[in-house]
């Protein structure tokens, strides 16, 4: 246990005397275990269920309306509004419930990989397993940096703790609050894991444009061999952590980053990756992490007596997941930063097999897509969901933006028009699609993914600018006429489809549908990006 001496509990109003301070992973998973909270499957990985809650709800996360946020923030169903009143009144039930336990779980960690915009975080658990997901997501301060650990920001994951909406100001009994003036977050009802991590994701993405001038991200990125960076930005199930994670370039991080003048680096210090239907042959890397200090969250077991799970059951939830830290992968950039990107992915899952499966765009294109964040969800992944049906999340992260997102746009648009100073070069964004090819879902088939990793690698190592490129007549995007290892007919989408009259329909149906979608920023950008798809 490692113990700040210096610091005074009560300015963080813990007055519980028993405090398991900054445990070791090994710690904290046995107490988990005798606690009977969790239990270890044969790879040594930690098996938990975080009850009812097993993902975030949005409409239970709610920002303090104050002097500070209350002519910055973009109000509305995203973010809620939540009075400094009702805010005291919560944090006061958060800390006499969290006093009350027997015992209590503390970690001080870091945000940010860049020295000059570190966030230092103090996180209050209930659980022990909520402690080994900080310990694995954030990044980890060295023994002697804890010595005299001076908290920016403190969270509160409290799941015991019940608000009452009559009272309380919350919609339900599960809440999650930001304070931007007292610089604290609340957590309660629930004990997903991810709305901590999501919790200071959305204080970064507030105070890191507003303060540092630096682009926050909702994108995984790595490096290769000649220290060029790649972003890749997507939704959920559009290939952001598998496209990342490749054996010949080095990871920086899977999910959270920022875009200063002169790097990229991680906010985080560990990755939390799906794994529904995970395999070791697709994602041997992921796979492999899988092991001691890796945490499982509600998968099941197929046979718990000889303590094999089942990746493919998701009886429980789709929304499987692993947490593990960053240096579980082995390819991995050690101080989780790389260079200014040389280029940029926009990964879309186009259920609809419209979208050709790259395309390279415009300046104004990629404030355009990057503001509709469009992918589609497919039958299946959700009760009620019988068809194809579109998703649009702005920025590929609506849920933790705090700001408007044209704010984030206009970053994105300032940042390709700098360019690469270091190497006097453009910067390339591309769009993918890692859907459907060939008709809709339950006509065309699924992009192979050695075709969309082929088409990716011709993009980093430079040789897909060297194709000649077509403009499509419906989006007007630029797609390669060739790429290395894709039969070609796979390129133009219009091509692969055997009805071509089918297609076109589709694709003007497309169009007007992402027309309207972009109806809701028409006022906050300029005529270039408001008339793509004139």
């Amino acid at each position: 246990m490692i113990y700040n001496k210096a610091f005074d509990l009560k300015s963080i109003d813990i007055t519980n005397p028993s405090i398991k301070w900054n445990l070791s992973p090994a710690k904290l998973i046995q107490e988990t275990i005798e606690k009977d909270q969790g239990s270890l499957e044969r790879s040594g990985a930690l098996v938990i269920d975080t009850g009812k809650f097993t993902g975030r709800s949005p409409k239970d996360r709610f920002i303090v309306k104050d002097s500070i946020t209350e002519d910055k923030v973009d109000w509305g169903d995203v973010n809620i509004p939540f009075s400094s009143e009702d805010f005291d009144k919560l944090y006061a039930k958060v800390t006499t419930h969290l006093n009350g336990k027997e015992e209590l779980y503390i970690r001080d960690a870091y945000a940010c990989a860049h020295q000059r915009y570190r966030l230092k975080v103090r996180v209050v658990c209930e659980y022990p397993w909520q402690n080994l997901f900080v310990y694995n997501m954030f990044l980890r301060p060295q023994e002697e940096e804890v010595a005299d650990f001076m908290h920016d920001w403190v969270v509160y994951a409290a799941p015991g703790c019940m608000a009452n909406p009559a009272t309380d100001g919350t919609r339900q009994e599960n809440f999650a609050v930001i304070n931007f003036t007292k610089k604290k977050i609340i957590i309660g009802g629930t004990a997903y894991t991810g709305e901590i991590k999501k919790g200071i994701f959305s204080a970064l993405n507030f105070i890191l444009p507003t303060e540092q001038d630096v682009f926050p991200m909702h994108c995984s990125a790595n490096v290769g061999k000649d220290g060029d960076t790649a972003l890749y930005f997507g939704l959920s199930g559009t290939g952001k952590t598998t496209l990342s994670t490749d054996s010949n370039r080095k990871l920086i991080g899977d999910d959270e980053h920022g875009w200063s003048k002169a790097n990229v680096f991680n906010f985080e210090g560990g990755c939390y990756a799906k794994t529904i239907n995970l395999s070791k042959a697709k994602e041997p890397e992921i796979y492999n992490a899988i092991r001691f200090g890796a945490m499982l969250e509600n998968v099941p077991y197929k046979n718990e007596d000889l303590r094999v799970i089942d990746f493919e059951d998701d009886s429980k939830t789709q929304n499987t997941r692993v947490s593990y830290p960053i240096h579980h992968i082995d390819n991995i950039v050690f101080n989780s930063r790389g260079n200014v990107p040389r280029n940029v992915f926009f990964l879309t899952c186009d259920a609809y097999g419209v979208l050709p499966p790259i395309s390279k765009l415009t300046r104004e294109q990629a404030m355009y897509y990057f503001l509709l964040g469009y992918t589609a969800k497919i039958a299946g992944t959700e009760a009620g969901i019988n068809e194809p049906q579109a998703t649009f999340s702005a920025c590929f992260g609506l849920p933790f933006l705090p700001l408007h997102p044209t704010k984030y746009a206009d970053l994105l648009g300032k940042k390709l028009d700098e360019g690469n100073a270091d190497t006097k070069t453009s910067i390339n964004v591309w769009l993918v699609n890692t859907g459907w090819s060939g008709g809709p879902y339950g006509v065309g088939s699924r992009m192979d993914l050695p075709y969309t990793r082929a088409m990716i690698s011709s993009a980093l190592d430079g040789s897909l600018l060297d194709q000649d490129f077509h403009t499509d007549p419906f989006f007007g995007l630029s797609i390669p006429k060739a790429c290395k290892d894709v039969p070609t007919k796979y390129l133009n989408p219009k091509d692969n489809w055997l009805d071509k009259s089918a297609y076109d329909l589709k694709a003007n149906e497309m169009k007007e549908m992402f027309k309207k979608a972009f109806e809701r920023y028409h006022d906050y950008v300029g005529d270039e990006v408001k008339n793509v798809l004139s």
